[in-house]
């Protein structure tokens, strides 16, 4: 009778441990899918952006008012999800208000500013190539900030990153028929790639002091605020008044390549780990190439292939030997 019972038991704990572990896979799987709508989402922006800027109207949409559109549009769901994330949370000091206005306008709103502006100049696919060294530049920022010496493998990685996007550039020069646009737009993207490692580095302690979300949030509003107030001093409010065409790429923009990637990416970090997410978003650069190639008929070139590739192994170097060196 007693062996009966330890034979079912034996079952009932055999089932259980499947059951959790078929559980537990799935969370896993369920986490890296986050992490490719993240990547995807956020690789997308680009694409919609140049669209945007290619539609066909006497006057183009400039990069300020679709800008404009696009975080007045994201406005609403940044304040919802501000609410949401404020339960329980510390109360705000005066001084981390402070930084978090610094933050949010020099950092987010000039990332996002330069980011529109070299979109006019270069294709989405080298913009992207640009804009994802910000890892490196952010631990850069970390160094300079904490006093820290760079190590040589960080040194080792910058050096793969910049031959990357060098051949990316070469790339871009051969397919542009104005190359002055590619150094132009290129050095926005990287004044972009420069605001937004300054944006994390300087946030790191807050987002460990009030969550990722409510932190995020916060920064997305007073660069919203920002953004409408250099619209108002430059542009006629009668430039908001585009074809439907832009309102519904703004509104695309706004849910599906702003706010729906932080909260995928928070949720596959949960699931699965930093470092993992880290490394499916990599597929970010690529997924812009595709496309771009895709929908904006752009060039792809194995140099541009190869050097996105040198890109996105010298991010996997940081990411991997810190995460060694960390644990």
């Amino acid at each position: 009778m007693n062996g009966h019972a330890d034979i079912g038991a034996d079952r009932d704990g055999c089932f259980w441990k499947k059951l959790t572990a078929g559980i537990v896979a799935d969370n896993y799987r369920l986490g890296v899918w986050l992490a490719v709508i993240s990547a995807f989402g956020f690789s997308f922006k680009a694409i919609l952006i140049k669209i945007a800027y290619a539609l066909p109207q006497q006057v183009p949409v400039d990069a300020v008012t679709l800008l404009s559109l696009r975080m007045l549009i994201a406005l609403p769901l940044f304040l919802l999800l501000y609410r949401s994330s404020g339960a329980g949370a510390p109360k705000l000091s005066s001084r981390d208000v402070a930084v978090i206005i610094i933050l949010g306008a020099v950092g987010y709103y000039g990332a996002s500013l330069f980011d529109f502006f070299g979109l006019v100049y270069i294709s989405a696919g080298l913009e992207r190539v640009i804009l994802f060294t910000f890892p490196l530049l952010t631990l850069f920022f970390d160094a300079v900030f904490s006093g820290r010496k760079i190590r040589g493998y960080e040194w080792l990685a910058v050096l793969i990153c910049y031959a990357g996007i060098g051949l990316a550039f070469v790339h871009d020069m051969g397919a542009s028929s104005v190359q002055k646009n590619v150094w132009l737009g290129g050095g926005f993207i990287f004044l972009s790639a420069l605001c937004y490692a300054f944006y994390l580095s300087g946030g790191r302690h807050l987002i460990a002091k009030y969550g990722s979300s409510r932190f995020a949030c916060l920064a997305l509003i007073v660069s919203t605020l920002a953004t409408l107030v250099h619209f108002l001093l430059t542009h006629p409010l009668s430039n908001l008044i585009q074809p439907w065409q832009i309102y519904l790429l703004a509104l695309v923009m706004a849910a599906f390549s702003t706010v729906m990637p932080v909260l995928a990416l928070a949720a596959a970090v949960r699931r699965i780990g930093s470092s993992p997410a880290a490394l499916i978003s990599s597929l970010g650069p690529v997924l812009t190439i595709f496309f771009g190639w895709l929908l904006l008929d752009e060039a792809v070139s194995l140099l541009q292939m190869v050097g996105t590739l040198l890109v996105i192994g010298g991010i996997w170097l940081v990411s991997e030997k810190g995460r060694k060196a960390a644990g």
